[in-house]
Formats: C-alpha cells, sequence, structure tokens
C-alpha cells in the first residue's frame, strides 16, 4: 500500500492530460446542457411512442435553458415482436422485442436537419401458458426498451452538442 500511494497523484495527472473532458462540464450551465434544454420531441405514435417520448421530455427537461426551443426531435419507431423458440407441439416458448428508433435533430430556425442516426434495443421474452402473464411481460419489455432508446438517444444528442460547441 506505501508503494501505491506516491503513484497515485502521477495516476490523476496522467488522466486529466489524455483529453478526457465530460460530456456535462460546466453543469446546468454549461453548452451541452443548454443545448439539450432547448430541443422540443414531436408527437411520436403509438403506445411505444408514448412511451418514448415522455422517457425523451423527462431526460430533456431536466435541462431547462428557459429560451425555449430551437431544435426540434423527429423520431419514428419501429417496434417488432418475432416468435423464436418452438415446442415439439409448435408452440412458441420465447419471444423477442425489438425497438428501432430513428431520429432526426432539426434546427428550428433554419428547417435545417442537423442529425439523422439510429437507436435501438431488445429483449427477449418467456411465453407462458398464462396469456395475461405473456402480454404484462411484453409490456414490461416495452418499458425497458423505451427508457433504453431514450437513453440512447440523449447520449447521442449530448455528444453531438459538446462536438458543435468545440470543433
Amino acid at each position: 500500500m506505501k508503494r501505491i500511494l506516491p503513484l497515485l497523484p502521477i495516476a490523476l495527472a496522467s488522466l486529466s492530460a489524455c483529453g478526457l473532458r465530460p460530456v456535462y462540464g460546466g453543469g446546468g450551465h454549461g453548452a451541452v446542457a443548454q443545448a439539450l434544454g432547448n430541443v422540443e420531441v414531436a408527437p411520436i405514435e403509438g403506445k411505444a411512442g408514448w412511451l418514448v417520448r415522455n422517457a425523451l421530455n423527462d431526460r430533456l427537461s431536466a435541462m431547462e435553458s428557459g429560451s425555449g426551443p430551437r431544435y426540434r426531435l423527429v423520431v419514428k419507431l419501429d417496434d417488432n415482436i418475432a416468435g423464436l423458440g418452438l415446442r415439439a407441439d409448435a408452440a412458441i416458448t420465447r419471444e423477442r422485442r425489438t425497438l428501432r428508433a430513428r431520429y432526426q435533430l432539426v434546427d428550428e430556425v433554419t428547417g435545417a436537419q442537423i442529425l439523422d442516426d439510429t437507436a435501438g434495443s431488445d429483449a427477449g421474452i418467456d411465453v407462458t401458458s398464462s396469456e395475461y402473464a405473456t402480454i404484462a411481460a411484453e409490456d414490461t419489455a416495452l418499458e425497458r426498451l423505451s427508457q433504453t432508446v431514450a437513453d440512447q438517444i440523449v447520449t447521442r444528442l449530448a455528444l453531438y452538442s459538446r462536438k458543435a460547441a468545440n470543433p
């Protein structure tokens, strides 16, 4: 232990010299938080759209900048459930739910499309003899996938905002 302690300041100094910078540097007044606080999420169709839009609004509204929406986020979703496992009697025993999003960030002032990207995730679902349990599992999977997709979108928007603020 005595040998490691003198090396700790050197290790910490080398981390700051490697070029790593926090995405949310400056907290709520930083460039990334200001940009994300100015994003308005357009309505998204369907139940999955409602869940994703609410998750996005939860994440983006935490960074309100007060100057009003400058960007519009347009999201199109593809929600798919496919049967995987089959028993000898051809009954499905496992499903895979996939949620994919194509999203575009549009500048409200110029109407220019700034960012066009995709996000997605999938989840496995056990199909039981109880139809209610299977539907509940499908709904729970959709809720988790919506959160994951929203996280991916916000992370990508944050990285884009940081790059645009510090070229």
